[in-house]
Formats: structure tokens, C-alpha cells, sequence
């Protein structure tokens, strides 16, 4: 079992702890958390420590220890199998739902049978719910309200792409370390960057694909073998999750590649192309329809040129114009991660939900080859994690005693603020105009009527202080729907204003959306790509964001933070007090 394995097992226990806990907080939950952050982190495997030697690992102790051991040496966890049975995948769907949690949805299940979210709608649509204590005609609307937004009323569901991702990542590595895998991959619509996405198509170059769907079917992962073959075998993960792994020869990787990472409409323009020069595409390779010469089949780049065209990236494969750009090099300028030159959204453990130093934020920036960086703790009126005036003067004049120890790089005092439900914002206005860069978000008043949440935005886009909008709709992707904002009007704002718009780099928020950015093409409007970091390693996430933008289609030169450090400096200093 390697790390990534272990760690994986050890995040679906807390989860599933937090549910048998009653509760979002559980202790016990977030030690299994810090531990699962901290079998990542481990220099070297964990199988080879013992448990003597785990236990002297900060953040792990004697109960963990005796568990990653257990992991190791059987392969499984039988607190974890425990709780898998108690709480299957349809159950822990039904805990995500906005304002019901853990300990509402025990309640159901024990009160009314409900055991999903199907089963909760025939509960609320018998209004069964109301009449259980605790609950009542408010909570059965307000329920009725979330599981609509998320739009999760039909049959189809999907996964987050931060869960689908992190499998997706875990399993690849896992196949790529199994006998007779060449290499592996995802593709399907999680390498289109989607933000969910129904289920996972890996792709596996072998010459041996009988032994390959043998050994697939063993791994401790695979909680349903579906269907096997030689050239498939689709399987259930313990989550609930389909996953379909596609066996090919090596020589067809890059024809394989293509059609599996689709979109179903690319691919048919594609074919269409391809019939036009008496060829055929098809998963195998692209070859002479009379003859079955093969004309291009080992990189999708081989392809691509074959049909005259510009290799497409796979954020932008949608039938939606690049057919025609790449047809005729007129592919969009989109950004790539070595393009980033700061980071505008970034937390030390000053905030109440930052994990590492303000030192070792800036060390990992260095690092990162960053020109500029700046600092955003949250501000005061979030009530957990906010922090006061004193703190924040406190930080500013240290910055600037680090600033000699980091000659390489400009640090910009800044802040995170909260937009208030009026749109007004924390501290008074010449507080705030001493900040370096000043970052606004929504964080509370998410269920707000869109000509209100549309006003109290563009009121913070109005103060000269406010140089971004943090993660604009406050989206969570499969746990919080994005708030109703007039997307026009907010543009629009930008444009008058000289506010910049977050693309926040983290899974679970991409936000803004893919939406907003394509409804931005042709606006004056500039963008940053911020990673909204909370601990060093989470400064990695903006290859994230950069995925977000390029599926978005927004050209480099929209987004400032990949000027130069003197330009963005003038830039953000104009806007604010030229205004």
C-alpha cells in the first residue's frame, strides 16, 4: 500500500466518523484529517515503518499507528468496512445536502426509512418531514430548495470533481505500478476539466490486458468487479463511484486517448474531417478507409496534424469554435501554469483556517518561482476565522521586516474581507485604503434574491479599496450552489470599475465558473488566478485554476497576474487611486 493509499482510506474514515459522530466538528474526525495530511506528507513509505516508528511522527499517535499498520498488513481496515456498511454511498449523498448534515439525516433514516436522496424527496413530498421535532414546514421547504439547486431532483449523479480528481490521480498511480502497464491516464470528461463528472474512463497502454483486468480486479479500491474483458473492465469503488478502465496496445495510445477524453461532439466533427479525406477515425487509429493503412494513431498531436489542424487542448474539446480555430490557427492565446507570476489570495495561520507560517508561505513561494505574492488573512467580521486590527498592523509592519530576508520577491500586505449583506465590508474605509491589495467575498447570505446578492457585489466592486472578487458565486461544487447573481450586470461593474474577478484555484470551488469566464470574452474585464492557499501545499493549486481559465477561454492577457511584477504593481495602484 503506498501513501497515497493509505491516506485515501484514512480521509473516507473521517468522513464517514463525522457522520457517525452526529457531527460536523467530530474530534475524532479531524484527527483522522491531520493524519491523512500527514501519511501524505511522509518522507518515505509508510509500510516500511513500523508502528514504533510512526509513533514518533508528529500527528500520529498509538491508535493511529496501530491502524496505518493494520492497513498495510491486510490491505483493509475493518473499522473503516464497519462503517462502509452502515453508511453507503447513497447515505453520505443524502449528509451533503445544505442544512440537513449529519445528525439530521441519522434522525431521518431512523424516523422515516430515508436512506437517500430519492427517498428523502418521497418523504418531503408526503410531507412526512415536517411533522418529525426538530424539523417542521421551513426545514421541508429549505430542503425541497437545496436538493433543486444542486440539481440533484432526477436519477443522474454526479461527482464532484475534487473527489473525481483525487481518484482519479490515486488510481492512475495505483495502474501505472501494476506488472504489464506501459502507462495510464484519465481522460472521459474529468480531462476536460468538467466540474463533475459521472463516472471515470481511465486509459491503459499494455500488451498483456488479460492478466492487467485480473490484477484490476484485486485491488483494494475495487469494491464490485461490473464487467471484464480484454479490452474493458468497469468496476465500483467503495464511495460508489464507476470506474472504467480501457485496455489498448501502446501503439494506439494517442487514437485512444482522443476519443475517450471525447467530447462526444468534437469527436464527430473530427470524424466528419476525416471521411472528407477519405480516412477513418476511429479508437484505434486514424487510417485509410479502402486500404486500412494507418495514417496517425501514437499521439494526438499525430492526429490532429494529420487532419490539418492544431492540437486542441482538452479543457476546450466541446464542438463550441475550435474545430474551426484550429483549422485555422486561430487558436485562443490561453494560459499555461509557467505564466503565473503571482499569487493574489494567499492565508497564513493568522487566520483562524490557515496551517503554516507566514514564513513558510513565503519559503514555498520562492520555491514556486514566484515574483510576487500577496498576504490575505481573513478580516474581522468572519466570526471563526477573522482577524482584528491590532493582528492585522501587527502583520503589516513584520512583512515589512521580512521584505530585506526576501529580495526576490514582492509581498503585498493584504486582506480577505466579507461582503456584509448590504455590501458594505470590514474596518472603515482609511484602514482599508493602507492595504496593499484588498480581496472582497461573499461568506455568509448565500440564499439571498438575485437583484439583492447582485447590488450588495457591485457595491463592494465600487470602494476604491477593493482590487478583486474573491470566488464570486460562493460555490462549493457538489455541496453548495453558486448564489444568484445577475452575471451581466456584475461584468459590467467590472468594466466601469477596474475590479478584477478570482478564478479560485481550489477543486471544490472553481469559481468563477466556466460560465461567468465565457460570458467575459470580449469585456474589459481582467481576472486573477489566485490559489487561495491555506498551507504550502495548496500554493500548487493554481494549475487548477489555470485548467478553469483555459476551459473558459480566457486569453493570458486578461489575466494580470501573469505581468510582469512592475506592471501589476502599477496597474493595481492606478485602479485604486485613479478612480
Amino acid at each position: 500500500m503506498t501513501n497515497a493509499d493509505i491516506a485515501a482510506i484514512f480521509d473516507e474514515l473521517a468522513a464517514l466518523t463525522r457522520i457517525a459522530d452526529g457531527s460536523a466538528q467530530s474530534f475524532r474526525a479531524r484527527a483522522y484529517e491531520s493524519a491523512t495530511k500527514t501519511i501524505r506528507g511522509l518522507p518515505r513509505p509508510a509500510a516500511d515503518l513500523s508502528a514504533a516508528d510512526l509513533m514518533r511522527v508528529p500527528g500520529i499517535g498509538k491508535s493511529t499507528a496501530s491502524m496505518i499498520r493494520e492497513c498495510v498488513e491486510s490491505g483493509r481496515l475493518r473499522r473503516l468496512e464497519t462503517l462502509r456498511k452502515e453508511y453507503p454511498p447513497a447515505f453520505q449523498e443524502l449528509v451533503r445536502i445544505p442544512g440537513l448534515g449529519p445528525k439530521r439525516a441519522v434522525t431521518l433514516r431512523a424516523a422515516l426509512g430515508v436512506d437517500s436522496v430519492e427517498a428523502l424527496l418521497v418523504a418531503l413530498d408526503s410531507r412526512a418531514v415536517r411533522e418529525l421535532p426538530g424539523f417542521g414546514r421551513k426545514t421541508e421547504e429549505n430542503l425541497r430548495r437545496a436538493i433543486d439547486r444542486l440539481g440533484w431532483a432526477g436519477k443522474e449523479r454526479r461527482t464532484p470533481i475534487l473527489v473525481a480528481m483525487r481518484e482519479a490521480r490515486r488510481l492512475v498511480a495505483d495502474l501505472s505500478g501494476l506488472p504489464g502497464v506501459d502507462r495510464a491516464a484519465y481522460c472521459g470528461s474529468l480531462r476536460r476539466f468538467r466540474d463533475t463528472v459521472a463516472d471515470l474512463d481511465l486509459l491503459v497502454a499494455t500488451s498483456d490486458p488479460s492478466s492487467v483486468a485480473r490484477r484490476l480486479a484485486r485491488r483494494p479500491w475495487v469494491s464490485e468487479v461490473i464487467g471484464s474483458g480484454d479490452t474493458k473492465t468497469s468496476v465500483l469503488t467503495h464511495a460508489g463511484l464507476q470506474v472504467d478502465v480501457r485496455m489498448v496496445p501502446e501503439h494506439q495510445w494517442g487514437a485512444a486517448l482522443l476519443y475517450f477524453t471525447g467530447s462526444k461532439e468534437h469527436n464527430i466533427r473530427l470524424r466528419r474531417l476525416a471521411i472528407e479525406r477519405g480516412w477513418v477515425l476511429s479508437e484505434y487509429a486514424l487510417y485509410e478507409s479502402g486500404t486500412e493503412a494507418v495514417v496517425a494513431q501514437q499521439t494526438e498531436a499525430d492526429i490532429y496534424r494529420a487532419l490539418g489542424m492544431e492540437w486542441v487542448p482538452p479543457p476546450i474539446r466541446e464542438d463550441q469554435g475550435e474545430i474551426e480555430e484550429a483549422l485555422t490557427g486561430r487558436m485562443p492565446d490561453l494560459v499555461a501554469e509557467s505564466d503565473l507570476r503571482g499569487d493574489l489570495h494567499v492565508h497564513s495561520d493568522m487566520s483562524g483556517d490557515g496551517q503554516d507560517s507566514l514564513e513558510a508561505m513565503l519559503d514555498k513561494a520562492v520555491a514556486k518561482g514566484l515574483e510576487y505574492i500577496a498576504i490575505t488573512d481573513h478580516a474581522e467580521n468572519l466570526a471563526i476565522n477573522g482577524v482584528g486590527r491590532d493582528e492585522m498592523l501587527a502583520q503589516r509592519r513584520h512583512i515589512a521586516r521580512l521584505r530585506d530576508r526576501y529580495p526576490e520577491l514582492r509581498i503585498l500586505h493584504g486582506v480577505e474581507l466579507n461582503i456584509g449583506r448590504d455590501g458594505s465590508l470590514d474596518y472603515d474605509h482609511d484602514f482599508l485604503m493602507d492595504y496593499d491589495w484588498c480581496v472582497a467575498s461573499v461568506h455568509s447570505h448565500f440564499d439571498l434574491p438575485q437583484e439583492e446578492q447582485t447590488v450588495r457585489v457591485i457595491s463592494a466592486m465600487a470602494h476604491p479599496a477593493v482590487d478583486v472578487i474573491g470566488h464570486l458565486q460562493g460555490r462549493r461544487i457538489g455541496r453548495r450552489p453558486p448564489i444568484d447573481l445577475e452575471v451581466g450586470a456584475v461584468l459590467e461593474a467590472a468594466e466601469l470599475t477596474g475590479t478584477a474577478i478570482e478564478i479560485n484555484s481550489h477543486l471544490d470551488r472553481l469559481d468563477a465558473t466556466v460560465e461567468v469566464l465565457l460570458q467575459a470574452r470580449g469585456r474589459d474585464v481582467r481576472f486573477i488566478i489566485s490559489s487561495d492557499a491555506h498551507d504550502t501545499g495548496e500554493l500548487d493549486q493554481t494549475a487548477w485554476g489555470v485548467l478553469q481559465a483555459r476551459r473558459g477561454r480566457v486569453s493570458r492577457d486578461m489575466i494580470a497576474n501573469t505581468w510582469p511584477v512592475d506592471r501589476f504593481v502599477a496597474w493595481a495602484r492606478a485602479r485604486r487611486y485613479g478612480r
